[in-house]
């Protein structure tokens, strides 16, 4: 294969990577329900793992009634974030929203304080 077809298809294979993450980042703000409509928080970033080049969990910074109800103690200044794994989502749109209920995530390790 001649050398500008390789950096053609590299070039391809970068520019649909930087889509994928620029649309990726505008889950950043989005809000997250339970299956049974309480509003978790918001999501504020993501873990990805690079060898599978799959993102594996949403950090979601917890509303204030949701801190209070799993037992946190929100931090004078931010609040308390939480890792969920992403098999946690049913769907996205306008907002983000989980396979669980509010009582099976109190229950989950991602949840219980520490």
């Amino acid at each position: 294969m001649p050398i500008t077809c390789k950096i053609f298809i590299f070039q391809r294979i970068i520019s649909y990577l930087v889509e994928e993450m620029v649309e990726a980042s505008k889950l950043n703000g989005t809000q997250v329900i339970t299956s049974n409509a309480f509003t978790l928080g918001e999501v504020e970033g993501a873990e990805i793992d690079t060898g599978r080049w799959q993102v594996t969990h949403l950090h979601i910074s917890l509303a204030k009634e949701a801190t209070e109800e799993l037992g946190f103690k929100k931090p004078l200044m931010g609040s308390v974030k939480v890792c969920l794994p992403v098999t946690f989502v049913e769907a996205i749109g306008d907002v983000i929203t989980l396979n669980k209920s509010f009582q099976e995530l109190k229950d989950t390790e991602e949840c219980k304080r520490k």
